[in-house]
Formats: structure tokens, C-alpha cells, sequence
């Protein structure tokens, strides 16, 4: 089987040194082991991913050196692939209605640990939802998530779920790495304003364009969990996973963020960088 890799920004702000040093390495490692590499353009965030940033970001990666296959994925384009696999959850009593916004079950959750108790959080620090008992009715039904218990106990036999550390997760997680799904609770399919979420949509994505090797973040590391869990109860093939260190600021307290305006790379070209000085600022052979 020929590797395929891929490199999966969203064009919702200016790419920055850590970006690079993602995309650069699944080139390399593509180029290394005789693959394809694939660029797919992941704006299921239709409000804030927009043309203009997106060509900015394609000029920065064909100034990097790198070359992808067309026709490039957009996941804008695939919605209704989505809808398919969340259909086919739903239909399977896998999948429910929530009508708990983000900021309900913020209150929710303060108010009981105004009272004492202690609640549960996800890797990313979230508070876990409470669960469709806690819903108050049927109205203003605002996404569609994924009742885990009921999806593990669907699959009867989870020994073999989870996945091939390649790289390695935080605390040097690597081999073969059990998944822990119940880590984020009853996590999001779908919301209201978007007919899809990344976990939902990177999976579909994976197994469509034949990744057999998902080269990303460490900071993903912990949502393997839920990812593994969607490739079991949708029947998708399941890639290798290699999970590589982030690029972090000056002072090593965070790692990059478009959001937060971090140095992006059209203004260290702008000031005279070059792709070979991209290569060693993030620490890349010069010649991959």
C-alpha cells in the first residue's frame, strides 16, 4: 500500500511557524517513504474560514516548497458526506439531539460546583456535558452528539480500540495506545450552524482520501480517543498515528496560535526569511 499523508490547515487566520513545521514534515516524511501527500482545506467553520485567507495560506506553503495533489479536498464541498455518517449513527440510536449550548452547560456545571461537587473535565479542559437526562425538552435543539456508553457497549468487544503511537503523546505515549472515548463524554457530531464537527468530519476525511498516516500536533493526542471510536462504529479503516512536538513561543509557555496573532510566516518572508530559514527555526534538515 503506497503511504499517504496529509496536511489539513483551516483558513481562518495567517499560517504561522508551527504550521509550517506540520506541513513540512509530512512532506518529508511522504517524500521519505515514496507516498503521496495531500493538502485538504478543512473550513467547515464557514463564518470565519474565507477565500482571501485561504489563497494567502496556499502561497505560503507553494513558498515553502511544497507540492500537493489536485484536486484538493475542501470540506465545505462535503456536507453531505457528513450527514451520512451522522445519519447512519442517529439511525443506529448512537446519535441524539442536545439542546445544551456551550454556555448552558457552563452554567449548569458551575451551579453544581457552587454546591460542592466536584466535575469531571475533558483533556482540553472542557466540563463534560451532562448527559440528555439534564436536557429541559425538545425545543432549540442546538447539536448532535454521540452517546458514547451506549456507542462502547454497541461494539461489545473495545480490547482492540485504539491505535499505533508512532510519534508520542505528552507524557512520551508511544506504541500501541489504548483509546479512552469516555475521556470527552457525550462530544459534539454536529451543531446547529455547522452540519458537522472536526471529529466527525476528519475521520470521514481520512478514510476518503486513503490516509494511512495521520502526522499531527501533540495536542490532538488525546482526541485520538474519539476518532478511533467513529472509525469503529462507522466501519473505516483506521491510519497510523504519529503525533509530533508543537512549536512554542519565545518564552516556551504556549505553543503558537493564529488567534493570537503570532508571528505569522508571510511576515517573517516579508522581513527576509527564506525557506531554508523556515527549515532551521523549526528544527527540519534543510533539505527534508
Amino acid at each position: 500500500m503506497t503511504p499517504v499523508f496529509r496536511f489539513a490547515p483551516s483558513p481562518n487566520g495567517l499560517l504561522h511557524l508551527g504550521h509550517a513545521y506540520s506541513a513540512l514534515l509530512n512532506f518529508d516524511m511522504a517524500r521519505a517513504a515514496g507516498g503521496r501527500f495531500l493538502l485538504r482545506i478543512e473550513d467547515i467553520d464557514t463564518a470565519r474560514c474565507m477565500p482571501a485567507l485561504e489563497a494567502r495560506m496556499l502561497e505560503d506553503l507553494r513558498w515553502l516548497g511544497l507540492e500537493w495533489e489536485e484536486p484538493v479536498r475542501r470540506q465545505s464541498e462535503h456536507f453531505d458526506d457528513y450527514r451520512r455518517a451522522l445519519d447512519a449513527l442517529a439511525d443506529a440510536g448512537l446519535a441524539y439531539r442536545s439542546a445544551m449550548s456551550r454556555g448552558d452547560i457552563r452554567r449548569f456545571v458551575e451551579a453544581r460546583e457552587a454546591e460542592g461537587a466536584i466535575w469531571p473535565h475533558d483533556p482540553d479542559g472542557a466540563p463534560l456535558f451532562p448527559g440528555r437526562d439534564h436536557e429541559d425538552g425538545p425545543d432549540a435543539r442546538s447539536a448532535w452528539r454521540l452517546d458514547v456508553a451506549a456507542a462502547l457497549d454497541h461494539l461489545r468487544n473495545t480490547a482492540d480500540l485504539g491505535w499505533m503511537e508512532q510519534g508520542a503523546g505528552p507524557d512520551g505515549e508511544t506504541g500501541w495506545q489504548a483509546a479512552d472515548p469516555s475521556a470527552w463524554g457525550d462530544f459534539v457530531l454536529a451543531r446547529r450552524d455547522t452540519p458537522t464537527s472536526y471529529h466527525l468530519s476528519v475521520v470521514i476525511d481520512d478514510a476518503q482520501q486513503g490516509i494511512t498516516h495521520v502526522v499531527r500536533g501533540r495536542d490532538l493526542f488525546a482526541a485520538t480517543s474519539a476518532h478511533v471510536l467513529l472509525q469503529e462504529l462507522l466501519g473505516l479503516l483506521r491510519p497510523a498515528y504519529h503525533h509530533h512536538d508543537l512549536v512554542m513561543d519565545e518564552d516556551g509557555g504556549r505553543k503558537l496560535s493564529k488567534s493570537r496573532g503570532d508571528t505569522a510566516l508571510a511576515a517573517l518572508r516579508s522581513a527576509g526569511a527564506t525557506p531554508a530559514d523556515i527549515r532551521r527555526m523549526v528544527g527540519l534538515p534543510r533539505d527534508g
